[in-house]
């Protein structure tokens, strides 16, 4: 399966805003409750808004014309009653929708890295690093600011705009229409453009993965860009990321922005209709439909114009916000975009039904395996051999020859793309995770450690001793002949480890890890060129405490070093797609010598 993100993109399958929306929402379904709480501030702030203007008309024709003051400040008074009721309500909205906003945006990276625990090795292989981290920090940024700035703004508005036209088309219907007219082109331009914009912003968002994941790679090789002194090499590779991002941003800048100055237009557009036509209705006593029953104030005067105007403003004012507010809404959705294909995706290593199990004499069986990585040629072709329990077993062959392909087709690391892999007579693939790695223990070429101590790297998935203390621990380890290992830390357990691994060596990062994995007793230990950073009395040491594992236990030992696979019971040759017995030591030599199989 490709799991190539950037690949996704291109070939995944156009939806539509809406059913993007609905997805996003379903993640937070357990806030509709709040949700309807703020829907229901928004449209009493709203109904505020609404209703003041045309009050204000009224009290213009009715009072302030007519001097009566007592009135005026009467319809002061329920006014200032009105809007702190809509003040309160705008309050309990803001606040309201931050937490939605922190919630969904905890909730968000939560799932994004519950996904990303779920997903094969071939997933981080395809994908840099540094993409994943701004997917995980920066889109889902972009999704908070909208939902706790902007939504509530944005819906707020719609419903500004709904009750505006609607009062603007009762009071009169003809002034109305042409009122509403650029409101019309407003909405052309922005069904015409939103595409457009949206894909300048999923753009910009992919160029700051991009140069994300360099920064991280940069940094990452930082001792190897000092050694070889190529930090022109890395400038310019890093002044190339920069500068895609900076033409990314300056077009998703443009896009974002092109909304405002059309809507502003096209406001001054209706203002001027309003003026213009409201003043000629007035000359000529057009009748206008209020919501007040007076028969005084039935036709078009200049408090109704005054309301009129204010109900103009009350439209294209949020018209003019939405410019702003789509453009978040379209880059939240592009980064909504991007999550999605990371949660859309299913690891392709499923647990299949459990069949018969098999009654074999061997550990481990590869049975007309093969296997190719996504995108390129076959590296295993139609491989079959047997490990029996508790034997010793070394993969010998040239670089490239698929010695750790095959090491991590029996972790399961991947699955094959033909054939099938029994463990202790049934199919690899039919055993639970947590079962299958307590039975594989797999020590790294270059493995790694998390910043703590030495005692939580040794204990690291391991349920049997996570509780134990630092004397149990150390008495575990001196049972299992692992305490002189222990012994090469100066502070024992309490040695810090940091991830860079600049607090201890690369040696003892291995030793680490071979405690680990020997700690777990599995049936099944892979040494993956486990000794290759050490010196030859560790190696040494280490041979001895695996003479000492338990009689059930199988090896398999992936070395160059000829002095590390001396001992094996059995060699496999493994090159060209191929793993066949290789005989004795020599015969493994002289295969290595000429990198085919010797007869």
């Amino acid at each position: 399966m490709n799991y190539d993100l950037n690949k996704f993109s291109a070939q995944q399958e156009k939806t539509s805003t809406l059913a993007a929306l609905k997805k996003l929402l379903e993640l937070i379904r357990y806030e509709r409750k709040v949700l309807w709480f703020a829907l229901g501030a928004i449209l009493i702030n709203s109904s505020v808004n609404l209703i003041g203007p045309l009050m204000i008309g009224h009290a213009i024709d009715k009072y302030v014309i007519p001097r009566d003051y007592h009135g005026v400040l009467v319809y002061s008074a329920i006014l200032l009653g009105m809007y702190v009721c809509g003040l309160v309500a705008s309050y309990l909205q803001t606040k309201l929708m931050g937490g939605v906003g922190q919630r969904m945006l905890y909730t968000l990276r939560n799932a994004i890295f519950n996904k990303l625990q779920q997903l094969p090795v071939a997933f981080f292989n395809q994908n840099k690093a540094g993409d994943l981290i701004s997917r995980v920090n920066n889109d889902t940024d972009k999704i908070n600011t909208f939902f706790s700035q902007s939504l509530m703004q944005f819906v707020g508005s719609i419903a500004i705009m709904v009750g505006s036209g609607i009062f603007l088309l009762a009071i009169n219907l003809k002034l109305g229409a042409a009122t509403l007219i650029p409101a019309a082109l407003a909405w052309m331009i922005t069904k015409l453009l939103s595409a457009w914009v949206k894909r300048k912003n999923m753009a910009n968002l992919k160029s700051v993965g991009g140069m994300s994941a360099e920064i991280q790679e940069s940094l990452n090789n930082f001792r190897v860009i000092i050694a070889f002194n190529r930090r022109d090499y890395f400038r310019k590779r890093f002044d190339e990321a920069n500068r895609e991002n900076y033409d990314t941003a300056i077009k998703a800048g443009i896009a974002n922005n092109i909304f405002l100055p059309i809507y502003s237009l096209l406001s001054s557009a209706a203002q001027l209709v309003v003026l213009s036509y409201g003043i000629y209705l007035i000359s000529t006593h057009e009748p206008a439909i209020t919501v007040f029953k007076d028969k005084d104030y039935q036709f078009f005067a200049v408090g109704l114009l005054i309301s009129y105007l204010s109900y103009a403003n009350s439209f294209y004012n949020p018209l003019r916000q939405l410019a702003t507010l789509w453009t978040s809404f379209q880059t939240a959705m592009a980064g909504w975009d991007r999550i999605s294909q990371i949660l859309s995706l299913e690891t392709n290593l499923v647990t299949v039904p459990e069949k018969s199990k098999e009654t074999s004499d061997a550990l481990l069986e590869f049975r007309n395996v093969h296997f190719a990585y996504p995108g390129g040629n076959e590296i295993l072709h139609n491989v079959n051999f047997k490990l029996e329990r508790g034997k010793t077993y070394a993969l010998v062959g040239p670089t490239g020859g698929g010695k750790t392909t095959t090491a991590s087709l029996i972790s399961r690391l991947y699955d094959p793309t033909e054939g099938t892999v029994f463990l202790d007579g049934k199919d690899i693939r039919s055993y639970e995770a947590d079962v299958r790695t307590q039975k594989i223990g797999f020590i790294l070429q270059e493995p790694f450690l998390f910043t703590g101590t030495v005692k939580e790297n040794i204990l690291y998935g391991n349920e049997i001793y996570k509780d134990s203390s630092n004397e149990e621990l150390e008495q575990v380890l001196g049972e299992a002949s692992l305490g002189s290992l222990l012994a090469m830390f100066e502070n024992g357990l309490e040695t810090k480890v940091l991830s860079s691994g600049d607090s201890i060596s690369l040696g003892q990062k291995q030793l680490i890890a071979f405690m680990r994995a020997v700690l777990r007793n599995p049936e099944v230990l892979i040494l993956d060129e486990a000794t290759a950073n050490i010196d030859t009395i560790t190696e040494q040491l280490l041979s001895d405490i695996l003479e000492k594992l338990p009689e059930t236990t199988t090896r398999v030992i992936i070395a160059h070093r000829l002095n590390t696979i001396q001992n094996a019971d059995e060699i496999y040759f493994v090159n060209s797609g191929e793993v066949i017995p290789a005989g004795s030591l020599d015969h493994a030599i002289n295969m290595l010598l000429h990198g085919k199989r010797v007869s």
